[in-house]
């Protein structure tokens, strides 16, 4: 998800090196720049919209296997500017959105007995910064999230591995000269996507560790 620019670009680019066909979910219709990355816009938000995205993935590339759930919303909004509507409309994309993917793509991988769940996550519960209460508290109850599948699942279905992943705050996000390349995060996470062993269930991935 969050497929058109950033981590999320540069990730499904990297996936579709090693042949992997690749659907990459965004909010707007984009265009991608490599070929073998089907395109599908869709508000994650929107549960019944994601549901439609899922069936249009379905129908061109077969059952998800893999799920890299990386769409977040970071307004710099200050607790006293905040309303209940856009506090949890930030709730809304950065964990209700990670959830509805799940929820779609779930069934495909119990039926098949094996499949992969990436959640990009942060530190920012643990320290939440300024102007950042939504996302700090969205993105630190998506780790909750992927304990909570991994106590639901791990037990019966050993074969469908989730994880966080902290690829680390990217270029050119708020500004930061210094952040990490997306292109070398996205080689990362291509790897760690590629991971299945039933040993690394519930593990926290920061950068290529």
């Amino acid at each position: 998800t969050e497929a058109s620019w950033g981590i999320g670009k540069a990730l499904t680019e990297a996936l579709v090196r090693p042949a992997v066909a690749v659907a990459g979910i965004s909010s707007q219709v984009f265009q991608p720049e490599v070929d073998g990355i089907y395109p599908v816009a869709a508000d994650l938000r929107d549960p019944a919209d994601v549901a439609r995205a899922f069936t249009e993935i379905r129908a061109r590339l077969g059952a998800p296997t893999i799920l890299v759930n990386n769409s977040e919303t970071y307004p710099d909004r200050d607790i006293l500017d905040e309303t209940p509507d856009s506090f949890m409309d930030t709730v809304r994309l950065n964990l209700g959105g990670a959830f509805a993917c799940c929820h779609a793509a779930l069934p495909d991988m119990v039926a098949r007995g094996r499949g992969r769940i990436i959640n990009v996550v942060t530190f920012a519960d643990v320290s939440p910064a300024p102007l950042a209460a939504g996302y700090s508290v969205s993105k630190g109850a998506l780790r909750i999230l992927t304990r909570a599948l991994v106590a639901d699942l791990g037990d019966r279905f050993p074969g469908i591995v989730i994880t966080d992943w902290v690829p680390g705050t990217h270029v050119p996000r708020k500004g930061i000269p210094d952040g990490v390349d997306p292109l070398v995060a996205a080689e990362w996470g291509a790897r760690l996507a590629l991971m299945s062993a039933p040993e690394i269930n519930g593990k926290v991935f920061l950068q290529d560790q």
